[in-house]
């Protein structure tokens, strides 16, 4: 009888639960009159979300989109009267996964006619304004110049000229007017965008914007691109819409018949928003299986500063979520969209974004972005400090108006940054707790990861595969950090009496671990400026290597570096920093480090593969020089072998295959990082046999050094900035009493480049008398010195 009873009790249960999920099917076939039905489904997301707030927070809903594409008239706004609740939460799903479109566009019936040279032409609806076009699915490319070259993946834009724009360009276009200039910052530190307003009367083009980047230097003179200019309409896949007329000008490609080809333009930003608060935040709801097509490029909006850190942000994306809790992003593809795939806004707590597909970006794919309101003291520019006097010294945040607590898990990411040049795979900045877990990041035209700031720390990013980044940027890595916090260049900052001031900030410990890493074009992993309160462990880093600017307690240990290894930059006294039981290739690239009074808390106890140990200040006394023996290297198993020596230093083996995207689908077409031969590189050879002694040069009582390798980047310029570094500075010399610190960069003498101490030995002893005007870079910024002979 019980046993019986306790069946009927279950069977009974099951029924109530069944009876509780209400389903709410949708159709492109339907019509938003229906029920609502399996058999009389609905046509439109707007009438589904209707229907299933009226059993929000009451019984668990599902919501069935069938195959088809839903073109939405508007953005789909959540707000708290759609909750679902933690017992009964809301899902709009697709019954196939993939195979339910959410389109931000429009399509097009158009009749085309030739124009010329291979163009051909069509009116559009009035009033229609064309930012992209998809031609059968794929986002073809406005009119440019120069044009796109696929194959050069590591040019900026694809292709580029120094002339882009200049007077003489300019003569051949009639009207350039809603044109687009597109440059790289001048140290390659992301990218700017203007809009063109016309031209001059001397024919020069006129243009607005520039905002984009929160360190403004100026664009690049050479890696610049203009877009939207008729005249430059010339290779196949371009366009031009002239909004005049109404006419679309295209020039497809061969194989394309245009009697039946799909024609789609974008209409909205935001696809999908999500409008919550923290006193009244929108719950419980679930997107699953959907593609996500059709959001228009953004980068024109991309003005916040992101405090202290180079990004400036758009804040949106073709899925914006502001005050929401426990809302489910799960198996979707976010296809070709124009600006960031998914941006979490300010206040937002359990954030799931798994098994997901974002590729073709034209900004970044996950943003974690909270409300500089809820820092204690934010400053907003590169150049801004405060005074240790003046500020908060409060740990943590002022606010909970930010995220935390977010997973990115099982995704693959790819191909971000195909419009703007300051993106990232998974970009996290004024947030807490974020996890990055299981995720393919690669192909990326700046970092795989970014923490834009320390604050507030406590992210774990694990089991991750990222590599093929800082593809057109410069001075980045596959992860990428910053920690320019309260504490950093703070004026009169002492750390032996504010010993926590570091952390006030980065209040939590963040973790990268068990992941694999390549950089060709920086660091595996870069941690910049005030990078504080982490640990790094298990890590397989297979072309940059590791880098630890000046920070505190910075924990690196078990990890191993192939063809690379160690760059301590700048660090500060008393760092706390730790870098131990790593396998390593090479002799570490120190810039200004070690010194006797700055040495970190311990360096020592790493293996170094055919390599020369840093013995100074305490450094490496416990390490060795030794081959790993790594068990098939070739095949990326870099595990080392029984016996090996590198067991003596206290390293452990970690799993070989355990790194990025595990979900099948997206494992099955994810690329993953080329092998490296095992061997250092010629590259770091050279830079090996130039940081040998040689004869110490002096000028004014001060010694003097050209740069090299990865000094550039410890200094902020660029390679083709050249320059002079005052290595030491005595206080009695002539070049302290004219205003020269030690550590000072000296650019240009009276407006002429240095390219090295030699260069400026002999500019210096050729100016007999006069004003001297040396322009100096110090602690990052620029500034002139003047002295009269």
């Amino acid at each position: 009888m019980k046993k019986t009873f306790k069946c009927l009790l279950f069977l009974f249960g099951t029924l109530i639960a069944t009876a509780q999920t209400q389903e709410i099917y949708v159709s492109t076939k339907g019509s938003d009159s229906n029920i609502g039905s399996k058999n009389k489904p609905l046509a439109s997301f707007a009438a589904a979300q209707n229907k299933a707030r009226t059993y929000a927070g009451k019984e668990t809903v599902m919501v069935y989109f069938a195959d088809g594409a839903y073109y939405l008239p508007e953005t789909v706004v959540f707000t708290s009267k759609d909750n679902g609740s933690k017992a009964h939460p809301i899902t709009y799903r697709a019954q196939n996964e993939g195979k339910a479109i959410l389109s931000g566009g429009t399509k097009l019936k158009l009749s085309w006619k030739a124009y010329r040279d291979g163009i051909f032409q069509a009116q559009t609806p009035k009033g229609v304004i064309i930012d992209q076009v998809f031609i059968d699915g794929l986002n073809q490319r406005m009119a440019r110049y120069p044009n796109y070259d696929a194959s050069k993946k590591t040019d900026a834009y694809q292709g580029y000229a120094a002339n882009a724009f200049s007077k003489e360009r300019a003569a051949g276009w009639k009207n350039p007017k809603g044109g687009y200039i597109h440059a790289m910052h001048s140290k390659r530190w992301g990218g700017y965008h203007y809009r063109i307003t016309g031209k001059d009367a001397k024919g020069e083009v006129l243009y607005e914007g520039g905002w984009q980047n929160n360190r403004q230097l100026g664009m690049h003179p050479e890696f610049r691109m203009v877009e939207n200019i008729f005249e430059e309409l010339d290779a196949e896949g371009e366009w031009f819409h002239d909004e005049k007329t109404q006419t679309l000008y295209y020039k497809p490609e061969k194989n394309t018949d245009l009697n039946t080809a799909q024609v789609e333009v974008v209409r909205l930003k935001q696809l999908i928003d999500f409008q919550g608060s923290i006193a009244n935040p929108v719950k419980h709801i679930g997107l699953q299986g959907f593609v996500i097509k059709h959001a228009a490029r953004t980068f024109m909006e991309t003005k916040e500063p992101m405090v202290r850190s180079d990004w400036a942000i758009f804040r949106g994306g073709a899925f914006m979520l502001t005050g929401t809790e426990d809302i489910h992003i799960v198996d979707c593809e976010f296809d070709q969209v124009g600006g960031n795939a998914i941006f979490v806004n300010k206040y937002n707590r359990r954030t799931l974004i798994k098994g997901n597909h974002i590729h073709h970006s034209g900004a970044s794919g996950v943003c974690f972005v909270g409300d500089p309101n809820a820092l204690r003291n934010p400053l907003f520019e590169y150049g801004e400090t405060n005074d240790v006097s003046k500020i908060d010294t409060t740990p943590g945040p002022k606010t909970e108006n930010y995220p935390a607590l977010g997973v990115v898990e099982d995704c693959l990411i790819h191909d971000i940054g195909t419009v703007e040049r300051q993106p990232a795979g998974v970009q996290i900045e004024m947030a807490m707790e974020i996890t990055v877990r299981d995720c393919s990041i690669y192909d990326c035209a700046r970092s795989g990861i970014n923490v834009g700031d320390g604050a507030f720390g406590g992210h774990l990013i694990e089991r991750c595969d990222v590599f093929n980044t800082v593809l057109e940027t410069h001075d980045h890595g596959s992860f990428n950090s910053w920690g320019r916090d309260r504490y950093w260049r703070l004026k009169n900052f002492d750390i032996n009496k504010y010993p926590k001031l570091p952390f006030a900030d980065a209040i939590k410990t963040t973790v990268i671990r068990n992941s694999r890493w390549r950089c060709d074009h920086g660091w595996d992993i870069d941690l910049d400026d005030g990078s504080t309160n982490y640990d790094i462990y298990n890590n397989l880093m297979l072309s940059g290597g590791l880098k630890l600017r000046e920070g505190y307690r910075r924990r690196a240990w078990n990890n191993i570096t192939v063809n690379n290894t160690f760059h301590p930059h700048v660090w500060y006294n008393q760092s706390e920093d730790e870098v131990f039981s790593n396998i390593f290739m090479f002799k570490y690239q120190g810039v200004n480090v070690p010194k006797q009074n700055i040495t970190g808390k311990r360096v020592d106890s790493n293996l170094l593969f055919d390599a020369e140990l840093t013995q100074l200040f305490g450094w490496d006394e416990h390490s060795i020089v030794a081959d790993p023996q790594f068990i098939d290297p070739a095949n990326g198993d870099f595990r080392v072998k029984e016996g090996s020596p590198a067991f003596k230093i206290g390293f452990k083996n970690f799993p070989m295959d355990q790194f990025g995207v595990k979900k099948a689908s997206l494992k099955k077409i994810a690329k993953t990082p080329i092998i490296p031969a095992l061997g250092v590189s010629e590259e770091l050879k050279k830079k090996n046999k130039s940081k040998k002694k040689v004869e110490e040069k002096t000028w004014m009582g001060a010694s003097i050094s050209s740069l090299s390798g990865m000094e550039f980047s410890a200094y902020g310029v660029a390679k083709e900035d050249g320059g002079v570094a005052l290595k030491k500075v005595p206080k009695n010399s002539q070049a302290a009493q004219i205003g020269f610190m030690e550590e000072d960069l000296i650019l240009s003498v009276n407006g002429r480049k240095v390219a090295n101490e030699n260069q400026f030995i002999k500019l210096m002893n050729g100016i007999k008398s006069g004003l001297v005007k040396f322009k100096v870079v110090r602690e990052q910024k620029e500034m002139e010195i003047k002295m009269t002979l």
